[in-house]
């Protein structure tokens, strides 16, 4: 024989702390259910700040594509990639003008996000009259409006050109003559849009895609 045989009362080679155990670890139930409700939360806000989020029309500004209390997905991802297209319908937070406005209270108007569809890109310039909508004086079809602009504007109105400036968007509300919009405050920075809408997911008997896409913007 190559080794010794150990006695039957002999210490053990290896002790049993050394030694793999073989049983699982059984673990509280709490914590287990703990663990599982902070892996959701984490996993929901991760998506929520950085791939999409739910939101709810509160007002009239988008009639009729937009119905009040209308329930959106809100596409946070792709303009990390691509820049918005004319009729894209974005959520922005409130620019620096409308953070300088305050109520009867002397407290900021405006808190939450708005819902407007983009109408001028950078370079552009555009102008209302006779109840249509004029990009460098071309008329823009938009066959998503009930009812046509009762103004007449340009935005020569915010810049001394009229030209929306490099990373910024006019935006208007499709219900125009009942919309707070870029034609009474100006330009959205870009780094001020929270993502495009893109899905309503209520109510049931309106699912789905949220507004056609527009003639000017098909292939």
């Amino acid at each position: 024989m190559d080794y010794e045989q150990p006695q039957p009362d002999s210490e053990p080679e290896t002790t049993s702390k050394s030694e793999p155990t073989l049983a699982p670890k059984v673990e509280n139930p709490w914590i287990e259910t703990l663990k599982t409700i902070g892996l959701s939360a984490f996993l929901a806000l991760g998506i929520r700040s950085f791939v999409a989020e739910a939101r709810y029309i509160p007002s009239g500004s988008m009639l009729p594509t937009l119905q009040i209390n209308d329930r959106l997905i809100i596409d946070k991802i792709s303009y990390r990639f691509t820049d918005p297209v004319r009729g894209d319908i974005v959520v922005f937070n409130p620019t620096a003008q409308l953070e300088k406005e305050l109520d009867d209270d002397g407290k900021k108007k405006f808190n939450e996000a708005f819902i407007k569809r983009v109408i001028g890109l950078p370079g552009d310039r555009i102008d209302v009259k006779s109840g249509k909508v004029y990009i460098n004086g071309k008329v823009l079809s938009e066959k998503y409006l009930d009812e046509a602009p009762h103004y007449n504007w340009s935005s020569t109105a915010l810049t001394p050109d009229g030209i929306v400036p490099k990373g910024h968007y006019l935006v208007l509300g499709d219900n125009r003559n009942n919309s707070y919009d870029s034609h009474y405050w100006g330009f959205v920075p870009k780094d001020k849009i929270v993502g495009k809408a893109t899905v309503r997911f209520w109510p049931i008997n309106r699912a789905g895609g949220i507004d056609p896409q527009p003639d000017y913007n098909r292939s």
